[in-house]
């Protein structure tokens, strides 16, 4: 399967070119090896569901094109696995859970915040062993690196509201 050439030669800014916008340290060098498998996991996942949600491709195209990308043997691939197909496959049922929070319509989002909120809706439901404020603080820092100005603010707040409904068990335990 081979991908249209559109993604390699058009990626959303920021995507599939991010590396330039890691922290640098004093002497410039990347700050990379700080990063879980996990982050880079989902690094990986915002990227490919913006091809699917902007370019319309079949997951299985863009994990293709996304696996070639530089960096990916570091990231965690199950988990990268489970969220790219996992919210492809559940994008009504996430949709759902995300429309009566959000205070636009759900075509207004851009795709980095819908791909962004997909993520942590889908952690919130399946990744119960990463903990509910990590999964905001991972999605927030997404929105940071890769969306809008104040988009982060937004999947904050989308997801603080949403955390309840989905890891109430959890959030009670932790007050």
């Amino acid at each position: 399967m081979n991908l249209p050439t559109a993604p390699r030669s058009s990626p959303a800014p920021g995507l599939a070119t991010k590396r330039s916008s890691k922290p640098q340290s004093a002497n410039g060098a990347q700050k990379s090896a700080s990063k879980s498998g996990r982050s880079r996991a989902r690094e990986f996942a915002v990227q490919a569901l913006y091809q699917y949600l902007v370019g319309r491709n079949s997951a299985e195209d863009i994990d293709v094109f996304t696996r070639d990308l530089s960096g990916f043997n570091k990231a965690d691939a199950a988990h990268y696995d489970a969220l790219l197909h996992g919210c492809v496959e559940q994008s009504a049922a996430l949709n759902q859970l995300l429309t009566p929070l959000l205070d636009r319509k759900l075509e207004e989002l851009s795709p980095i915040e819908h791909s962004v909120l997909w993520i942590g809706a889908y952690e919130f439901q399946h990744c119960l062993d990463v903990p509910w404020r990590v999964v905001i603080n991972e999605c927030v820092e997404l929105a940071k690196a890769f969306g809008g100005t104040d988009g982060h603010k937004f999947v904050n707040g989308v997801l603080n509201k949403l955390a309840p409904a989905l890891r109430a068990l959890e959030i009670a335990a932790g007050k």
